[in-house]
């Protein structure tokens, strides 16, 4: 369920801050929500995996306080992230 390493490149190639950036909060976020939607479609074929579930709300915790934190410090970046994402509606 994890990323590959591919995914990985394509998504910093997408939301990196600057050229070597690899952990940004914008970069986690993006990484987060990958693996959010890949866990969601795996629980809505197997709806009995509680430690998946766990996981997954756990990814959700984590973003949402990220999100919170680049809210505080720009809200413009964190009005386009949320809209690039697709997140947030």
């Amino acid at each position: 369920m994890a990323l590959t390493q591919q995914e990985k490149q394509e998504l910093m190639a997408e939301y990196q801050v600057h050229e070597t950036d690899t952990g940004s909060a914008d970069l986690q976020v993006a990484m987060l929500t990958k693996r959010i939607n890949q866990l969601t479609q795996h629980l809505k074929a197997n709806q009995k995996d509680h430690s998946s579930r766990r996981g997954l709300l756990k990814m959700i915790g984590r973003r949402k306080r990220l999100l919170s934190f680049i809210q505080s410090k720009d809200p413009s970046r964190y009005q386009s992230l949320i809209g690039r994402l697709g997140i947030r509606r």
